[in-house]
């Protein structure tokens, strides 16, 4: 649950930054192109971070400790 909170509030706090940085923007006057800029780089991390995240499981511990095959580490001939 408290999980959930957090990332509600994560992706609430991304949407209102986003919107504060176009609103700077317009307030500005600056040119389309600067707050399609600007609105670009902000969603860039997300899709990038959607596209990583894409059915892919967590790794457990143990994948993440021992993920090199330590017998080929180790020089013997084989």
């Amino acid at each position: 649950m408290s999980n959930t909170a957090v990332r509600s509030s994560l992706i609430g706090g991304w949407a209102a930054m986003l919107s504060a940085i176009v609103a700077v923007s317009v307030a500005m006057s600056a040119n389309l192109s600067t707050t399609a800029l600007f609105v670009a780089i902000g969603v860039a991390p997300a899709i990038v971070t959607l596209l990583l995240a894409a059915n892919q499981p967590s790794p457990t511990v143990a994948e993440i400790l021992y993920a090199v095959d330590s017998s080929s580490r180790r020089g013997g001939s084989d």
